[in-house]
């Protein structure tokens, strides 16, 4: 019934369109369609130049993207050059000098330097030395006993892990402590 009724009320409404349109003039219709263009114009042009930003926003992502990837690196190998000038220092200083002190000061001083790097990098040293064994964190190449530490102890750093912001990089290499038998 409901059906009934809108369908009747949508031929009305077309009707009653159709009486207008048939009483209004050549020139008022003309004016109509002119009308009718002109928004069609507006709104084609507006399509157009929003599909033109697009393509222009993707472009500009795609580049700094590009540029991202090649320089993402760029402070941190900046950090670093600093390192390798003093590593090279240090080289040239032991095969000119056999100066022992000096060449450990340079060494311990050069370290420094690639610890403070890495640092302003998010780079964090593990090194769990006599700290409960943690596989997320390490990896256990063997086992020791030691009376000394409590069982599940790291007892020996063979290489130390690597986070990167959090996230680890590298495990660190551990011998962990057991019982006596």
């Amino acid at each position: 019934m409901n059906e009934e009724r809108e369908q009747s009320r949508e031929e009305q409404a077309q009707g009653s369109e159709e009486t207008c349109l048939e009483e209004l003039s050549a020139e008022e219709l003309a004016k109509l369609l002119e009308e009718a263009r002109a928004k069609a114009d507006e709104h084609w042009d507006k399509v157009v130049r929003a599909q033109a930003e697009m393509d222009n926003l993707k472009k500009r992502h795609q580049r700094e993207l590009e540029q991202a990837h090649k320089f993402g690196l760029e402070k941190f190998v900046a950090e670093l050059l600093g390192v390798w000038d003093s590593l090279e220092l240090g080289y040239q200083a032991a095969k000119e000098n056999h100066d022992i002190d000096k060449l450990l000061e340079g060494t311990e001083l050069t370290l420094k330097m690639l610890a403070d790097a890495m640092g302003k990098f998010g780079v964090e040293q593990i090194d769990p030395k006599d700290e409960p064994f943690d596989p997320e964190k390490h990896q256990a190449m063997g086992m020791v006993e030691r009376e000394d530490l409590p069982p599940n102890t790291v007892a020996e750093v063979i290489q130390k892990g690597y986070s990167l912001n959090g996230r680890l990089v590298r495990p660190a290499l551990v011998m962990v402590s057991k019982a006596p038998a």
